[in-house]
């Protein structure tokens, strides 16, 4: 690039960094197969996650043929149902202290702004007639000509 053949090389560089519709269109395709290719892996790990976790707290299920052992088998369903049960409620409990906190901090991070700002009130023209129409009702309808008050003068 030479700067004395082009009187202004701010527009020649210009030019040069613009992409071609077909080179823009290569770029977009292969960000779009990228990002589909990480999208896979990550829904593969969570799958992966997910049968571990199911692995670990639900173990395959044995089905006796006795009654006692399918007693046994209930009493021990139950109490692993109880179990869940009580965490289900203790993380609750403390969801719910915690969304409370965050809720008291909001209201005392307001109140430690300070006051509210009062919008600015525009003003608005109204005639006496549609003012008194509005202090005493539709109902009232008064007339505030008060050029038909005066006294007329005639003139001989």
């Amino acid at each position: 690039l030479c700067f004395e053949d082009n009187p202004n090389p701010a527009a020649s560089m210009a030019t040069e960094k613009r992409l071609s519709a077909r080179r823009k269109h290569t770029l977009k395709s292969c960000m779009l197969v990228v990002a589909n290719n990480l999208l896979e892996a990550e829904s593969q790990v969570k799958a992966t996650e997910r049968e571990k976790f199911l692995a670990e707290k639900c173990p395959p299920l044995d089905v006796p043929y006795s009654r006692e052992e399918l007693m046994e088998l209930c009493k021990k369903l139950h109490q692993q149902i109880n179990i869940s049960e009580e965490e289900r409620y203790c993380t609750e409990f403390k969801l719910n202290m915690v969304l409370d906190e965050v809720r008291d901090l909001n209201i005392k991070i307001v109140d430690l702004r300070g006051k509210f700002k009062r919008p600015r009130l525009k003003k608005v023209r109204m005639s006496a007639d549609a003012m008194l129409k509005a202090l005493l009702g539709s109902k009232h309808t008064v007339n505030m000509d008060l050029r038909a008050n005066l006294k007329q003068v005639k003139k001989e």
